[in-house]
């Protein structure tokens, strides 16, 4: 069956309910910010230790319309998913199923196609360069995909997109967009949110014509490594913008 059913205890109720409300809060903000695109792109979050049971946004809904109830639970070692008449869009089942199944550590893995970082997949040399606190944060940090090989909806193409991603928290896709993994969706949302905005700055330099002040590896690794102490400022942002859309948009959470 493509639609498992939600954990059995209170406690993985009670968590699950938790995610939920948190996937449907990004979904949200990704629209006030820009970063969606029609009724494409996919965020997910999984609710299992192993990463196999995970939510993802259903097939073509638009981000504005996502709540916390209309996500997806589904198993990635189930391999009917697609055949069930709730099936996930095929591009979003190729790469959230294959990484959340290959990379149990990714427990929260967004995909999307914003203005700015998808500019910078699509040149020839995609690199995040580090020219001040944004860009230096993801110094070491991003995985850079160069074989894309057209719509992500083949079961080798998220293999290789899975492998590639690895360990990091991005993963530039070459002529397609970018996707950021993490262990909550605070931290997600944090990873997207300052890497387009990173990404906006290096686009802005580029666009000068003028030389870069780029960083030396030890500078920019240090920079990186200043900005762990600063981790718990994902969570305070996160929770802010939540209060914001409570405020608007309170039916996410239903």
């Amino acid at each position: 069956m493509s639609v498992v059913t939600n954990l059995n205890t209170n406690a993985d109720r009670q968590s699950e309910q938790t995610l939920r409300e948190d996937l449907a809060a990004a979904f949200r903000l990704a629209v006030e910010f820009g970063w969606h695109e029609g009724v494409g792109n996919h965020f997910s979050a999984a609710v299992s230790e192993d990463g196999t049971k995970f939510l993802m946004n259903p097939k073509w809904r638009h981000f504005s319309e996502v709540t916390a109830s209309n996500l997806l639970l589904l198993d990635a070692n189930d391999a009917g998913v697609m055949d069930g008449p709730e099936a996930p869009d095929p591009s979003a089942w190729c790469i959230h199923a294959t990484v959340h199944r290959v990379n149990p550590a990714a427990k929260v893995l967004f995909h999307v196609h914003p203005p700015n970082a998808t500019a910078l997949a699509t040149l020839k040399d995609p690199s995040m360069k580090p020219i001040d606190l944004n860009t230096a944060r993801y110094f070491g940090k991003i995985a850079i995909d160069v074989g894309f090989g057209g719509m992500a909806d083949e079961a080798e193409e998220g293999r290789r997109i899975a492998e590639t991603l690895g360990t990091k928290p991005v993963l530039i896709m070459g002529n397609h967009g970018v996707s950021v993994a993490a262990e909550t969706v605070a931290d997600a949302f944090d990873y997207l949110y300052y890497f387009e905005r990173a990404a906006g700055t290096l686009l802005t330099a580029y666009a000068t014509g003028q030389p870069l002040a780029v960083m030396s590896d030890n500078l920019a690794a240090k920079t990186a490594a200043e900005w762990e102490p600063y981790k718990g400022m994902a969570e305070a942002h996160f929770d802010f913008l939540k209060r914001q859309l409570d405020k608007k948009q309170p039916d996410y959470r239903k």
